[in-house]
């Protein structure tokens, strides 16, 4: 690398494990990418971890339009999650658990459990008890307005 490392550059340990998913299996025809694909993920993970836009990526990271378009079609190709499907079987095994999970748990506060016309249902009807309200109150005023009228 020609650059000072940041804090969150992928160490080698962590690049031996994450290297796999970035090589496309494709023909090895072809030109030679200009960026590394090391420099690109240091590049994502700054941004993730910095919560800065595409664009203000710092200088000696590949240009912003060639991680961001890397990063689109990484996503496309679902690596992002064999990655993260890999790190949670690795971490299940090394806890002695079976590699695969085999049940869930759902907590009722994390699951809707109205659906959205039922709101809208009760809103409907509190808008037009509130109609009818304001028409009544127009009415009896209508009507004493008249009343007053007369007495004058």
């Amino acid at each position: 690398m020609g650059r000072q490392a940041y804090p969150d550059d992928i160490t080698d340990k962590e690049w031996e494990l994450i290297r796999p998913f970035l090589e496309q299996n494709g023909s090895p025809k072809g030109r030679k990418p200009k960026y590394a694909k090391r420099e690109v993920m240091n590049a994502i993970f700054y941004l993730i971890r910095s919560g800065c836009s595409w664009r203000h990526l710092p200088h000696d990271f590949p240009p912003w339009n060639v991680v961001y378009t890397q990063f689109v079609r990484w996503r496309k190709r679902g690596v992002f999650e064999k990655m993260h499907d890999k790190a949670k079987e690795t971490i299940r095994e090394f806890l002695g658990r079976n590699s695969k999970a085999s049940g869930a748990i759902i907590d009722s506060q994390s699951v809707k459990t109205v659906e959205k016309g039922g709101s809208v249902d009760m809103m409907a009807g509190r808008k037009l008890k509130a109609e009818r309200d304001t028409l009544r109150w127009t009415r009896k005023g209508s009507y004493y307005r008249r009343i007053l009228r007369v007495q004058q």
